[in-house]
């Protein structure tokens, strides 16, 4: 095989990787979105009105500004890492912060609440349900195929997941 050939070959091998690199980062791009639900505590009087929670009083409890319900539970918000890719959605309609940003109000909204923490990371959906399902005052964003009977979906706004407008639907 002669240098020309070689380097034809290298050539025809790098335009194949390209076009596969691109194929997979405009697949991931484009991939559905999860939709996404509040989930509740069953103890928990949120949400037990006809229209739910409101956004204003949803980005609250997010951000750890809301201590209590009205009820007098401590309020606690379950979540995935910021950095999990489903967990966009939340930062972008919810939060309106960089991951970072994120991180450092969980880190800061916690200190010195040992008993009950403003805001729990789980590890999956089962994690984060079975959290929220144990913890009174527990709320949660959750992939809507994970929820079960331990706990409630609450309304947003006076939507529920799956309809159109509501605020943490993936699409």
């Amino acid at each position: 095989m002669t240098l020309k050939h070689c380097l034809l070959e290298i050539a025809l091998l790098d335009h194949r990787f390209v076009r596969a690199f691109l194929f997979v980062v405009l697949a991931t791009a484009l991939a559905p979105a999860r939709d996404l639900a509040l989930v509740s505590n069953k103890t928990n009087a949120v949400g037990s009105h006809d229209g739910g929670i409101t956004v204003a009083d949803l980005v609250k409890v997010c951000k750890a500004q809301s201590s209590h319900w009205p009820d007098g539970k401590p309020v606690t918000f379950v979540m995935r890492p910021p950095s999990a890719p489903e967990m966009k959605l939340v930062l972008e309609k919810i939060y309106g912060m960089s991951e970072n940003d994120v991180n450092g109000l969980i880190v800061t909204s916690n200190r010195g609440r040992f008993n009950h923490p403003a805001i729990v990371i789980a590890n999956s959906d089962d994690d984060l349900v079975n959290k929220v399902a144990s913890i009174p005052g527990a709320v949660g964003v959750v992939d809507v195929y994970s929820i079960n009977s331990s706990v409630s979906v609450i309304k947003i706004a006076g939507k529920l997941p799956l309809q159109q407008g509501y605020l943490l639907h993936g699409n």
